[in-house]
């Protein structure tokens, strides 16, 4: 890896003061990769900036903290980032990340730098003591370094200009799965996506800001959005409903009063700016994105320098 390679590092963040703190401290074991950290508040109660005011000197020296009022949402926040990055790659944690060795993440800088086709590169989720989180739990269900359809937001090295290139996210998704949207435009665009099942990242959830209703509600309606986005016609109108209908095993169980009315409303709602800016992918880019999912096709790394 060449010694003039650095990155940004993005972490959106709300109302999750200490978990944000130990992801900060943990980019001291990348410290002479890393030139830039960003971070976007999504209104948290105690506003970031309060709360990072006890980083050390060498990381605060390199730290911008971007406040969003009106909660606006975490892809927001992340687009915020993308467009502050002063370097092509960039590392996007989630608040409740953290690194748990460098060695991984400088393997994936490496990969990256060596393979331009490479969009992204996306990490495994681990426990705190470094064990993987269940296979089904990853992007891919395998051991060994494989091409995937997306990445998982928690953790990811993504290429700056690739992202700007196919639009970035899309923000009226607000909150979950526009990893999936925002790669399959980039698979359509002629990039990959690699995931490297050795680089663990710890993903210890927070519990604050998180409710199993919400996540379901958003699930569904943003899978929903992702088919009349990208999906080729006639598709879409056989895709949707299948996927409304997710929403009964998904929320079984739950106390969520109204959850579908509330997603078939907003997806009226949203529906002519959806179609505003649709544009779908070929039958043939949808086919090899799906068949990536399905095979999980090794990629051939080379050796790290």
């Amino acid at each position: 890896m060449p010694d003039s390679v650095a990155i940004t590092v993005g972490i959106a963040t709300r109302n999750r003061p200490q978990s944000l703190l130990r992801c900060i401290k943990s980019l001291a074991l990348i410290g002479d990769l890393v030139t830039q950290i960003v971070v976007a508040d999504d209104s948290s109660e105690v506003p970031a900036a309060h709360v990072l005011t006890t980083v050390d000197l060498a990381t605060a020296a390199k730290l911008q903290v971007i406040r969003h009022e009106g909660s606006p949402g975490p892809i927001a926040g992340r687009n915020a980032i993308m467009k502050r990055a002063k370097n092509d790659y960039v590392l996007s944690l989630d608040d409740d990340a953290y690194l748990l060795e460098g060695a991984g993440i400088r393997r994936a800088v490496a990969l990256m730098d060596g393979h331009p086709a490479i969009a992204a590169v996306a990490c495994a989720q681990a426990e705190a003591n470094g064990a993987p989180w269940p296979a089904g739990m990853q992007p891919a269900p395998v051991t060994y370094a494989c091409t995937v359809p997306a990445f998982i937001g928690f953790a990811a090295l993504i290429r700056r200009a690739a992202f700007h290139e196919v639009g970035g996210y899309r923000e009226p998704m607000h909150y979950y799965g526009e990893e999936k949207d925002l790669c399959v435009r980039l698979w359509h665009a002629g990039y990959q996506v690699v995931y490297l099942p050795d680089v663990r990242v710890a993903h210890v959830p927070d519990p604050a800001g998180r409710s199993q209703a919400r996540y379901v509600r958003y699930a569904i309606r943003n899978d929903c959005l992702f088919a009349l986005y990208n999906e080729p016609l006639p598709l879409p109108f056989v895709s949707v409903p299948i996927r409304l209908a997710r929403y009964f095993s998904m929320s079984r169980g739950q106390a969520d009063p109204g959850g579908l009315g509330w997603i078939i409303r907003d997806l009226a709602r949203q529906l002519p700016v959806v179609l505003g800016a649709r544009r779908p992918v070929t039958w043939k880019s949808l086919r090899q994105w799906r068949r990536v999912q399905r095979t999980s096709p090794a990629f051939p790394v080379a050796a790290t320098p």
